[in-house]
């Protein structure tokens, strides 16, 4: 995916105050080895806003913060919307800060969905709208916090999703032969090692610790598919709609697994 778009929508921890960390709860689970309140630092977070445990996390428990990823929401709310002052040496910050950091991530992540649909020449007959949409939630990333938290995100979702659904469909339309419909399926634990999944939809579908060994699933549409745990060790995820880096750090993987050039491999996938 090639748009001047993406590298504001990659996280840059540097330049954030660590909101993931403070701003968000945690329940203790398999994803994270304690529980944790909303607006309260993790008891890692070191006092220059570093992980104290970063090379670490997954060994001590913490393998949710390593599937997470802000889309660069993070340093937008720190440097932009807060102009550089952090919720540590600015109190008054804290509330204000830690509120609007989640409707920031919403609206990034929509602006990665909305770039991406944009890259794609199938989707030409609805580049105008996206555009229109990519201009206007743009605008509103550049707004103060008060106005970010009075937004309607489900609103503006839905008329978004719209316009990715028919980018779906478009791009889809181009893999030869029949397409499986996955939407939404409950494929926790699925063997569908070599599966033929080029052009499926499989948006929101259940993939938590499926078997996708070798499975082909170029074309497909994974918006929201939860991939936890799912086997892709040789799978072929190349020109997949909509797949983001959470999704493939919350997978497993290997050397020979084949992913889009936009995305990084994930550190802890198997040699």
């Amino acid at each position: 995916m090639s748009t001047t778009a993406l590298p504001l929508l990659q996280a840059d921890c540097s330049n954030c105050f660590a909101l993931c960390c403070v701003a968000l709860p945690f329940a203790k689970s398999a994803d994270f080895a304690v529980n944790k309140p909303a607006g309260t630092p993790c008891k890692n977070l070191r006092q220059d806003f570093r992980c104290g445990i970063h090379t670490r996390l997954r060994d001590q428990g913490f393998q949710g913060c390593t599937v997470f990823d802000c889309f660069g929401a993070g340093q937008q709310i720190s440097q932009v919307t807060f102009e550089g002052r952090d919720w540590r040496t600015h109190p008054e910050t804290r509330e204000p800060m830690f509120e609007a950091f989640p409707v920031m991530r919403q609206l990034h992540e929509l602006l990665f969905y909305t770039a991406e649909a944009l890259t794609r020449p199938a989707a030409a007959p609805v580049h105008p709208a996206l555009r229109t949409a990519l201009a206007k939630t743009e605008a509103l990333t550049r707004a103060d916090a008060a106005t970010l938290t009075a937004l309607d995100v489900p609103a503006l979702r839905q008329e978004i999703n719209a316009l990715l659904l028919k980018t779906s469909e478009l791009v889809r339309a181009k893999t030869p032969g029949r397409k499986k419909n996955h939407r939404g399926a409950d494929l926790m634990g699925a063997r569908l090692s070599g599966a033929d999944l080029r052009g499926a939809n499989l948006r929101g579908a259940y993939l938590i610790a499926a078997d996708l060994s070798r499975a082909d699933l170029r074309g497909a549409d994974l918006i929201g598919a939860d991939f936890r745990d799912a086997d892709l060790r040789g799978a072929d995820l190349r020109d997949t709609l909509f797949l983001t880096q959470a999704q493939v750090n919350a997978a497993r993987g290997t050397p020979d697994t084949r992913i889009p050039a936009h995305l990084t491999r994930p550190a802890h996938w198997a040699a």
